[in-house]
């Protein structure tokens, strides 16, 4: 395998000349180029190519342009981060009242192994994370000024303290490891059937520390699919010839529809607007290639936006069918 060398601004420039780049302004590309790293065109060129296998851009493709689709991704995962992190609050605060209320607010008493679930192939998990909880505690018993607070005043750390200082991912195991009837009265509230609550849950967790970590989020594609959903059918989205939707599945669309299920109407509103300003700018300055080349390789049908609104779908629905039975 031959070395990749290090190359400076100048030679770095010539490289996207060489492979049919217009370079409008040298110093601009040069600034962007030592801010951003060259490495961040690994990412986002691939719809500016000729084709996937390709390594020249197509006709007339710029350099502002691509790099135009590089800040739309980090403003689109500063968007989807956002509302990620409203979601993930809901949870510990429904995951922390539910087990609270049941088991009490002392640690002594809600981390007890009889608490969870007595399924006999997770009671190492259980164990485990109850010391990743307890290690939690003694970490920042001191550092959190919330934790800290509750640990010299009173001894103890409730639910809803340490719920704050726990990773999402230690929450989707809590999830996982809770007694079937607790899973199901958390599953109710937020009216989603267990088995898909259950996978929504790594799913949410690993797009947010993609966000967090300023991974490539447009055309991301996780391992995880999520079943179709009513919100699949009222858009009309494409299936296969074997009868899964094409999109919806293990793409952006996927985190939306999930997202959709689990914020309130307003939230999701607002997030689907301040999406569709994003895309829209994006339109604006993109030349060579089209919108929807982007929208496609997100996952994202062309009414997308419907998905903001569909209780009015919904609502239409069903009139037009109290209509045609009178």
């Amino acid at each position: 395998m031959i070395d990749k060398q290090f190359k400076n601004l100048e030679e770095q420039i010539e490289i996207l000349k060489y492979k049919g780049m217009t370079i409008v302004d040298e110093d601009y590309t040069k600034k962007i180029l030592l801010r951003e790293n060259y490495f961040f065109i690994s990412g986002y060129r691939y719809p500016f190519m000729r084709s996937d296998i390709d390594k020249h851009f197509l006709e007339g493709v710029t350099f502002e342009e691509m790099y135009s689709l590089f800040l739309f991704d980090r403003a689109i995962r500063n968007v989807f981060f956002k509302y990620l992190l409203v979601i993930e609050n809901n949870l510990k605060s429904i995951f922390s009242y539910q087990l609270s209320k049941k088991y009490g607010y002392k640690e002594k008493y809600y981390l007890r192994a009889k608490n969870f679930t007595n399924d006999k192939g997770k009671q190492k998990q259980v164990n485990d994370l109850i010391k990743k909880m307890k290690r939690q505690i003694r970490i920042n018993g001191a550092q959190h000024t919330a934790t800290a607070h509750y640990m010299s005043n009173y001894g103890y750390v409730p639910l809803w303290i340490l719920v704050k200082v726990l990773s999402f991912g230690i929450v989707g195991e809590l999830f996982s490891i809770m007694k079937y009837a607790d899973q199901v009265n958390i599953c109710k509230i937020y009216n989603i059937p267990l088995d898909e609550f259950s996978n929504y849950l790594p799913i949410l967790s690993n797009y947010r520390n993609l966000c967090a970590h300023e991974d490539i989020l447009y055309e991301n594609r996780t391992q995880k699919k999520i079943k179709g959903t009513r919100f699949h059918e009222l858009l009309g989205l494409e299936k296969d010839e074997n009868g899964d939707y094409k999109n919806g599945t293990n793409d952006l669309f996927a985190l939306l529809i999930i997202m959709k299920r689990m914020l309130s109407y307003d939230e999701f509103k607002d997030m689907c607007l301040e999406l569709e300003k994003r895309i829209d700018n994006l339109d604006y300055n993109l030349h060579s290639i089209k919108i929807d080349k982007i929208i496609d390789r997100m996952g994202f049908p062309s009414n997308y936006m419907d998905l903001a609104d569909v209780e009015t779908i919904i609502e239409r629905r069903d009139l037009n069918n109290e209509n045609r039975k009178n």
